[in-house]
């Protein structure tokens, strides 16, 4: 059931990719350490029963790393956007070429990497970074923080911007729910082309509607459809028991 390219082009494969989720919703399958869920084979059931609801790409990886990605990436027919998570302070995604090039082998079509004004682990570039993954024949999204990371990444020739990481780092504050603000003013920076994801804090459809609204090319969704203790504690909130 292994995604496979069309095309061996970079340009035909970022429009093959950029075809495939205009419009519509990603899910992101993962699960940190000490989480009930941290296992690759569940998530890789997962992975298979979101995309039989309609997610026409799969976000994974993070803490549980390349084994995610590989068992994943093997499972499904929809491309994969693979990441690793690194550093004890401050989560870091993808932060060197020696990441890029690991999750490409593993098998993600599309590579997320720390795209942040901090320094990346090996000191490397956002240029670095595209080069590192389309000399492996994959595409590059900026995980950002910020709109104007979001713009200096897409001039640097990032294929995909994400909103990721807003709220994540010190320099911008978390809002509650998804930081619409950041994708709005990113779209204005970046121009009607640029392929732009709205992701973190998207909790109902409404918010995913509102991130369509903002100017999102298509939205990730992860916790609020993937981890049942989350899923749980919001149906909960709403009992007697929890309200009086």
């Amino acid at each position: 059931m292994t995604f496979t390219f069309a095309s061996t082009d970079i340009a035909a494969r970022r429009a093959e990719i950029v075809d495939a989720i205009s419009g519509k919703l990603i899910v992101s399958v993962q699960a940190p350490t000490g989480h009930a869920l941290r296992d690759t084979h569940s998530l890789t059931h997962i992975a298979r029963a979101v995309v039989d609801g309609g997610s026409p790409a799969v976000r994974c990886g993070g803490y549980g790393g390349l084994e995610d990605i590989e068992s994943i990436a093997t499972a499904v027919d929809v491309p994969v956007f693979g990441l690793t998570k690194e550093g004890t302070e401050g989560v870091y995604i993808t932060p060197s070429v020696a990441s890029v090039r690991a999750v490409a082998r593993a098998g993600a079509a599309v590579v997320c990497a720390d795209c942040t004004f901090r320094e990346n682990h090996d000191g490397s570039s956002v240029a670095d970074l595209v080069a590192a993954a389309h000399e492996e024949g994959v595409l590059l999204m900026a995980d950002c923080a910020t709109p104007e990371e979001a713009a200096a990444a897409y001039e640097a020739g990032a294929d995909i911007v994400s909103t990721t990481l807003a709220g994540y780092t010190e320099h911008r504050e978390a809002t509650k729910g998804p930081d619409l603000e950041c994708v709005s003013k990113a779209r204005e920076l970046m121009g009607p082309d640029a392929v732009l994801i709205g992701e973190g804090r998207y909790h109902n459809p409404d918010h995913v509607a509102a991130g369509f609204e903002a100017g999102a090319s298509a939205v990730i969704v992860g916790t609020a459809i993937t981890d049942p203790a989350w899923i749980t504690r919001a149906f909960t909130a709403a009992t007697p028991a929890a309200l009086n």
